[in-house]
């Protein structure tokens, strides 16, 4: 399975190649465990894979950066490791990329930065080239000054936010604390009695030493307080007095960043050991303590110094900050276009360490689309002649043994189905990709389950919006997961839209309503007289269904679609649901039929003819003899029966169960003469095609492998030693080492295969075809959830 290393597109996990739209030239570098890394970005054939070679470049060596960077801009090949013995961190390149790796450690420290900043990076729709290495250096010089900078001016201005807020703080204990130590006014009594606002002391007292009281203030964080007031009051036994206030204004917490609303605290204590004692727990809940003068002169000349202070401390962050915002935009103008440079520099890097070294060149082994060798040739003459390189790079195409990797080329409409059949498997390479008919079939089975006129329009209406403006930047680089997703399958929404309205019209259904565009081929009227029915008789009679065998009830079949007189019949959901199950039924197996017939394609290209009666004839045989006989009673039903054979019409189910069990139910009678004996006969051909499917192909190539082998050591013994040594020297041209060499036939393995092959067909005849049955449930369930006014 391919890994992904860089992109700026999802990237599917198919096993050899990706499949990449046409709208941006980005470069797409992609690591497989066995293949190598790749690049892809053109269009081309849906309907079959690309044919593909594998080519040996040799790059001289001084341009053998530029050539890379060249197939990698083109987006043509996919490099092999031909290292694959080499220690990754013994190859040449290991240097080169270990600087890049540094250069991305400081791409990150700044795009944390700028993140944190709230600073948005400017993308360009154009994609820079990979830079050369002296310009490499440059580029590493200044994002690491830049980086630098940005550590210094955000520490600086750290500091500076921590100093301010000491000072803010510090200023705020001073201007609160003067409600507790602040003198009483001269009117006042000598003793009157206080209250919680007055003084703490007298001022008449302060300055007698027995009597003598030390201070301690700080903040304390308001989740704390109550804990640091109990723990004070128990390890001091009351020798202190605790005052608390809130603070004017919140302050932001540094750290995290929230706005918290600080408490003062004023402790007043008598005693060392006890002013000992409450710093010891202040430090333990992390208060701030600030000191905290005994007279109130000099508390009032600290905060004049204070408040000075704060405005110098507030300019000279307010210029940290602007300098900080300059730092920011030019990190954020820079860093798109280094980090896509450097990314692409050190993947070219990882390339050129997937090629032999040698003396004077590089040799490196690439699948490429055949018809794009000549396109990969002069993009390496160009490549060759600007790196000012003594010599010419060139590539030739080189046989090999085994299977090269598939590459489907989409663009923006086909990408979507093809992600979708990705999801389930790539093809073989040269196998039908069944993408291409997954355009119309899945859409239209999802409109068989969602179909409505009004739902269908609402789709397609919105999915016409993405369409025209696909271009839109906002609407491309849109960062919600759901929208994103529906904006790269916005082709696929349009086409389900569209087939929804017209399964809409089918069901002719709009908003779980009906909709009479044409008369009803119904009429009540002619049965009505036909039984002399009177508005008071009808009013008493119990629902009585319309007999198409008066004249006149059924005049003619609706023009398109289901009759809209059926939205008032009490068995409407009786007629739905044998409608849309047998139509389920229909398109599961005509589904699983054309998915057979397919495989004629991949047998006739690969020149298997023999496979097409081995496997897929027995496997059409098998599904048709049982289900499409199935198919085959639904349509002769609706045809042959009428309205006058109702009574006695036979029972599909009980023909179908009987036919297994190779009996006749006297209850049910036959649709036709001769019914019994036709089933017979399917019903074994059926069984006699299980063990065709099981043993023959595994016999034929058993017949296959021995007749090469026969003639292969024919051939062999009458070589003589000229020719043996010619052949030696044709096979030193064949790249080997790689586990592909010459495959032994496991017997064992092959009709192992071959029978999970086959008891999976055969099983998932049965099961898919109760699976297609989720058509008629959903379908159901969609119109029930409409009609209670759910949607």
């Amino acid at each position: 399975m391919a890994r992904p290393l860089f992109a700026y597109f999802p990237i599917p996990p198919p096993t050899l190649l990706i499949h990449k739209k046409e709208e941006v030239p980005l470069l797409v570098l992609l690591e497989s465990r066995q293949k190598g890394l790749c690049f892809f970005l053109k269009m081309g054939s849906l309907f079959r894979g690309e044919e593909m070679c594998l080519a040996q470049l040799f790059l001289q060596s001084g341009s053998e950066y530029q050539c890379v960077s060249a197939l990698g801009e083109l987006g043509l090949v996919e490099f092999r490791d031909l290292n694959q013995n080499v220690n990754s961190f013994q190859r040449r390149y290991v240097s080169e990329i270990r600087r890049c790796d540094e250069m991305e450690t400081t791409f990150s420290y700044l795009e944390r930065e700028l993140r944190k900043a709230g600073v948005q990076v400017p993308e360009s729709e154009m994609s820079p080239p990979a830079p050369l290495p002296r310009d490499a250096i440059r580029m590493q010089e200044e994002s690491e000054q830049l980086a630098k900078e940005l550590r210094e001016v955000s520490q600086n201005r750290q500091t500076l936010q921590e100093r301010l807020r000491e000072l803010l703080e510090y200023a705020n204990i001073l201007r609160e604390s003067q409600r507790f130590t602040g003198p009483l006014l001269e009117s006042e009594a000598q003793w009157k009695d206080r209250s919680e606002d007055d003084p703490l002391l007298d001022p008449a007292v302060v300055n007698k030493q027995d009597l003598r009281v030390s201070f301690m203030a700080g903040v304390i964080h308001p989740w704390r307080m109550n804990s640091f007031e109990r723990l004070l009051w128990r390890a001091c036994r009351g020798y202190l007095i605790v005052n608390f206030v809130e603070m004017s204004e919140p302050m932001e917490d540094l750290v995290t960043g929230e706005s918290v609303t600080q408490i003062i605290f004023l402790i007043s204590y008598w005693g060392e050991k006890i002013g000992e004692k409450i710093k010891k727990i202040a430090n333990c809940f992390h208060c701030h303590i600030y000191p905290y003068a005994d007279d109130e002169t000099s508390r009032l000349e600290t905060l004049r110094n204070l408040l000075v202070q704060i405005q110098d401390m507030q300019k000279v962050l307010l210029q940290t900050e602007g300098y900080l915002s300059q730092v920011l935009s030019r990190a954020a103008s820079a860093l798109h276009h280094w980090r896509v440079s450097v990314r692409k520099m050190k993947h070219i890097y990882l390339i050129l360490n997937l090629c032999s070294v040698r003396e004077r060149c590089l040799i490196g082994e690439v699948w490429c689309p055949v018809v794009d060798l000549p396109l990969l040739q002069s993009a390496l003459t160009r490549a060759s002649e600007s790196s000012g390189g003594g010599g010419e790079s060139f590539c030739h195409r080189i046989p090999c043994a085994f299977s090269p990797p598939t590459l489907i080329r989409t663009n923006k409409f086909t990408s979507g189905f093809q992600g979708i059949v990705d999801a389930y498997g790539v093809a073989t390479y040269q196998e039908v990709n069944p993408a291409i008919f997954s355009i119309i079939t899945f859409p239209f089975l999802f409109a068989v389950m969602f179909g409505d006129v009004g739902h269908g329009a609402i789709m397609f209406l919105f999915a016409l919006w993405l369409v025209l403006g696909e271009n839109d930047p906002k609407l491309r680089r849109s960062e919600d997961e759901i929208f994103s997703m529906c904006f790269g399958g916005r082709y696929l929404i349009l086409l389900m839209g569209a087939l929804s309205v017209y399964t809409g019209f089918v069901y002719n259904e709009c908003f779980s309503r009906p909709a009479v565009i044409f008369n009803s081929g119904w009429s009540v009227a002619s049965m009505a007289r036909a039984n002399n029915w009177t508005s008071d008789s009808i009013n008493k009679l119990p629902p009585i269904p319309l007999n198409p065998n008066i004249t006149g009830v059924f005049t003619a079949p609706y023009p398109f679609g289901i009759d809209p007189i059926w939205s008032l019949a009490v068995n409407r959901l009786t007629f739905l649901n044998s409608f849309k199950m047998k139509m389920s039924v229909i398109l599961g197996v005509c589904h699983m039929a054309f998915g057979v017939c397919l495989s004629v394609f991949n047998f006739v290209h690969f020149r298997q003819i023999y496979r097409i009666f081995l496997i897929t004839l027995p496997e059409l045989l098998f599904l048709l003899c049982l289900f499409g006989y199935l198919v085959f009673m639904v349509v002769y039903k609706w045809i042959v029966l009428t309205a006058e054979d109702a009574e006695w019409a036979p029972s599909i189910l009980i023909h179908f169960i009987d036919m297994f069990l190779f009996t006749q139910n006297p209850g049910n009678r036959d649709l036709y003469q001769g019914q019994q004996v036709v089933q017979t006969v399917l019903v074994i051909v059926a069984i006699l095609c299980i063990p065709v499917l099981l043993l023959g192909d595994p016999i034929c190539l058993l017949i296959q492998h021995r007749s090469k082998k026969d003639s292969s050591h024919q051939n062999r013994c009458s070589l003589n030693n000229g020719d043996r040594e010619a052949l030696l020297e044709d096979e030193i041209t064949v790249p080997t080492g790689h586990g592909h060499g010459s495959e032994k036939f496991d017997t064992a393995e092959v009709f192992m295969h071959q029978m999970i092959h086959t008891i999976e067909y055969c099983l998932g005849c049965i099961s898919n075809t109760a699976s297609y049955l989720r058509l008629w449930a959903l379908s159901l369930a969609h119109s029930c959830l409409r009609s209670c006014g759910i949607w």
